[in-house]
Formats: C-alpha cells, structure tokens, sequence
C-alpha cells in the first residue's frame, strides 16, 4: 500500500504504555470504520508495554521514523529493464513494446549497470560512422547473425574484424578496386564474388538473398578465418540492422543520476531540479532496481497522513511532522506548537490517560471492544492514573475502567499489581535503560528540559543507585545539549516521588521540590503526576529562578 492510501497513528518519542495501547486501538478503531490506519511507535516499547502486549496477544506497533514519504512509499513506473548482452535491437523492441524511452541496464541479480535512452539508439542511426565502426568491432558475429535474422554457416575464434563494412552488388571484376582486407563483406548469392571477397582479406561475409553456400566458400573462409552469415532479409534491410547487432552495454550511460528508494521525496525533487532527465532509475540497499520516478510522480505524490495519540507537540513528535498531513489529534496533555494549513479534528481532555479517551470512543460509535483490546486499554488507563492516584485521574477514568475490566474478566487491584511489579523492576537494566523508559523533553522559559519518571515500589532501592544515576544523568546533559535533567523516581505505594536533577540549571530542582533537613532523598508526597505536578512546579521554579 502506498503512502497516500495509509493514516500512521502514532504516539510520542520514548513511548509509555498509554501512547502505544492508544496507537493500537485507535487504528482498531479507524480500520473498522474502514479506513487503512496502521498503529506506529517512536522508540522501544518499554518493560510495561512488553508485558500489556504479550499478556493480551498484541505485536509491537512498527517503528515510525520519518513522517515525510520516501521514493518507495510512492507511484514510480515498473522496473522495466534489459540486459548487458542484449543487442540494441532488442533493445529497441522492448522500448517499443513496453512504451519507455529508457531503460535500465541490469546483471542477473537485477542490479543497476546504466541506463540506455532512445536518444542514445538515435545516435547510432545518425550519428558519426566512427562510433558505429568502433561498436561493430566489439560485436560478437553471433549478435550480428541474431539481428538480421541469419544463419551463422560458419564462425572462427580468430577472425579478423575493423568494424568496417562493405556493401559489394558487383561483379567478381570490379571488386579489385575495393579494399576490402578485415572488412564486413556484404554480397549476393554470387559464387565467385564471395570467393573474390575472402581473397581479397575480407573479415566477415554476409550474403544476402541466398539460401546455402557453396563448400568452396566455406573451405576458403575456413582458411581465410573468415565467418559466414546468410542473411534473413534483403540487402537494405540488413544494412540498416547490421549496426543495431552491438550489446548495449556498449553505449550504456554509466555515470548516473539515481535514487536510493529510502530516499526523501523532497530531497529526489531538489536533485531533479538540476537536472533534464525523463526519469531516474530507484534502488534498493543492494544496488537492485526498484522502478523509476520521474517528475510527474514527484507532483503527484504526497507526504503521509499522520494522526497523533497522547501529544500534541512537536518535540515528542516524529521527525517531519511539520510536513506530514496531520489528520487528527487526541490527547489529554497542554496544547503544544502544532499548527496546522487547515481545520482538523482536535480531541482533548482533562482526564487521566488518553486510553480513556479512545475505550470512549469506541462506546460512542457503538461499537464491540474485544476482551482482549479491552484488557490492553485498563492497563494503559492503570498505568498513567497510577492507579487512579494521580492528580489528573478522574471519575471519568474510573468509569471507563470498571467497564473495562468487566469486558476483559479482570480484577482491577490484582491486575494493578501485577503491572507495576513489572514496572518496578529495577534490576536488570543499565542507568540509560532506567532513565530512558519514559522521558519527555520540554522547553521551558527557553530551556531545554527533560523529565524522565521510574515507577518504584520501594524508594530505597533507589539509595544503592543514585551514584551510577547522577554520572548517567551528567552524559545525558551533555549528549542532548540540555539545561536541566530530572529524573523522578515515583512509588505507588509510598504515595510519593524522589526528584535526582543534573545540568547548569539543576538547582532549580531542590527549589521545586524542597528537602527536608537536608537531604536529596526527601520523599515528595502526594507528588504523582508529571504533567499536572511535576513540570508545572518545575516551571514555577525555572521562570522564578
């Protein structure tokens, strides 16, 4: 399918549970009012979304890298192609048959060699004899008998042949006043004008209107080193296909202006600009041709239609958003940057999880939610209410996930702990792992800023990290170019979170969020929520700072 025909739906960079499961079922949803939506992710599926997808029979979303179309994800003409060895008759005859000015050149693997045009064929007919010459004297005589239509009587490894031809329609005593030595000789059905030809040093014979040769002719070729061809047709026409016999990897253009079908549409159309080319060859990884594009497809051809789950700005969202055609958004988050050419639909609520969101609407549009998607969207819902504990959780939410866990045959407390044991799970990852498994950037008062949240049953398991964590944390920084780098470690059950920040400007971070007596490892109770605690407090303290 290509890409004018699919909607990507997709949630933000360093996905959590609720932007993937959201992805997933909204594209269910969209699928089933018949439309193509395929549900993508921006980066690894952390050790949550593994556990929601595996329990409930669901693959991972496809990785969504580019928003804008590439030469693959559009229209191009069929790969239409010609080998080396061809003549360039049989060249000519494809070109014929399959309506294409060009062609490409390609091996038995079907990879790229060059590319031939109906200009380059023309040049053979009109252009300089020279290059005719040049071209038949690498022409092996069994071309020359397949294009005109001849019997090859006799043929010599050692023959002896300049390229040059000779059209001889005389009698035996005139041809003294040829030179005919290491020529193509052509004759008619004349016995003694062949044997004449070959005398005189002739490098090939071709004879015209004739049905055999004599076996005095072929013995003195035979001496003579001399091939024999009997032409399939009369003496024009065979001149005029005698110098299309010639393998077109003799005139190929080798030096090409081609694409790789990864390439950027935009990028194809800047380097098009350059150039007057009719179309250019595509091609895979593997140098193997893949079709051609020419300007018209360019024209035609559109960025991907993109539909946003759980964001709704540009720094979470996938590279070239700005040019894609943006369909539809839903989110539960602060109206970001996105802007748009023209009016779209803009779904956003004050409400916990955007999971909540998309299980609603398929109850307004009436429509069946399986027992599976049913149990995917309550752990999307758990997961970012933490329970239902954080300050945007709403009875709307509640709501939703008690029908939820009806349809799926789940108890919410059991289910609830059995995900954010997953959660929890410290061990077994690197300091980036941890860091990495939900982070978010924002611009704050032109600072940037990142703010990473580890769900932690128990706080002190953090203690025997914090030195590892605040090194990663310093890498971080550096690497991203940032001002401030937090990271909250979050615990359910403690009912509270402990902030760790890094950068020029982490102090701001014990401002934000004050230690007692202190000590860095002040449990911040009640503080729960990134988006409606943690970076408005964070806010407060950068702009006060």
């Amino acid at each position: 399918m290509k890409v004018s025909d699919m909607i990507y739906i997709t949630g933000h960079k360093h996905p959590d549970s609720d932007s993937i499961v959201s992805a997933i079922a909204y594209a269910q949803l969209k699928n089933r009012q018949g439309e193509a939506a395929s549900a993508c992710r921006l980066g690894e599926c952390n050790d949550e979304t593994k556990y929601l997808l595996k329990r409930f029979g669901f693959e991972e979303p496809m990785l969504f890298e580019d928003a804008r179309a590439t030469l693959a994800e559009i229209e191009m003409d069929d790969p239409i192609t010609i080998s080396p060895e061809a003549t360039l008759h049989e060249t000519l005859y494809q070109m014929d048959c399959s309506g294409k000015r060009s062609l490409g050149v390609v091996n038995r693997k079907n990879q790229l060699l060059g590319m031939v045009t109906k200009s380059d064929l023309a040049t053979i007919g009109l252009g300089d004899t020279a290059l005719s010459i040049r071209l038949l004297r690498e022409t092996p005589i069994a071309n020359i008998a397949k294009t005109i239509s001849g019997q090859l009587v006799y043929d010599d490894p050692n023959l002896h042949f300049n390229g040059k031809v000779s059209i001889i329609a005389i009698a035996e005593t005139r041809l003294k006043n040829y030179d005919l030595k290491d020529r193509l000789v052509m004759v008619g059905d004349d016995t003694d004008a062949q044997l004449a030809a070959i005398r005189k040093g002739a490098g090939v014979l071709i004879i015209v209107w004739a049905s055999d040769v004599e076996n005095e002719v072929i013995e003195q070729a035979k001496r003579a080193h001399c091939p024999i061809i009997i032409s399939g047709h009369g003496t024009m026409n065979t001149s005029r296909y005698l110098f299309f016999a010639p393998p077109v990897k003799l005139i190929m253009q080798k030096k090409l202006i081609s694409f790789n079908a990864n390439d950027l549409v935009q990028d194809a159309e800047k380097k098009m600009m350059k150039t007057r080319y009719r179309s250019y060859p595509v091609v895979d990884d593997e140098n193997r041709i893949q079709g051609y594009v020419s300007r018209y497809h360019i024209l035609n051809s559109h960025n991907k239609k993109v539909i946003l789950v759980d964001h709704n700005e540009y720094a979470q969202s996938v590279k070239g958003i700005e040019d894609a055609e943006l369909l539809e958004v839903i989110d539960h988050h602060r109206i970001g940057d996105i802007f748009t050419s023209r009016p779209i639909s803009f779904r956003n609520e004050i409400i916990g999880s955007t999971a909540t969101i998309i299980a609603s609407m398929f109850m307004e549009n009436q429509m069946q939610i399986s027992k599976e998607l049913a149990g995917l969207l309550l752990g999307a819902i758990l997961s970012d209410t933490l329970k239902f504990r954080s300050p945007t959780a709403t009875l709307k939410d509640q709501g939703v996930a008690s029908a939820l866990a009806k349809i799926a045959d789940l108890d919410i407390d059991q289910f609830a702990k059995e995900l954010f044991q997953v959660t929890s799970n410290l061990r077994g990852k690197t300091m980036r792992e941890l860091i990495q498994q939900d982070i978010k950037r924002f611009d704050i008062d032109d600072h940037p800023v990142m703010v990473s949240q580890i769900i932690a049953l128990e706080l002190d398991e953090v203690r025997d990290i914090k030195t590892a964590l605040r090194e990663e944390m310093e890498q971080i920084v550096k690497e991203r170019g940032l001002d401030l780098l937090v990271v909250a470690f979050t615990s359910i059950l403690e009912n509270g979170s402990v902030f760790f920040g890094a950068g020029a400007w982490h102090s701001v971070v014990k401002e934000a969020f004050p230690w007692k007596e202190n000590d860095p490892f002040t449990l911040q109770e009640d503080i729960l929520s990134r988006k409606n605690q943690i970076v408005p407090m964070l806010t407060r303290a950068i702009i006060n700072h």
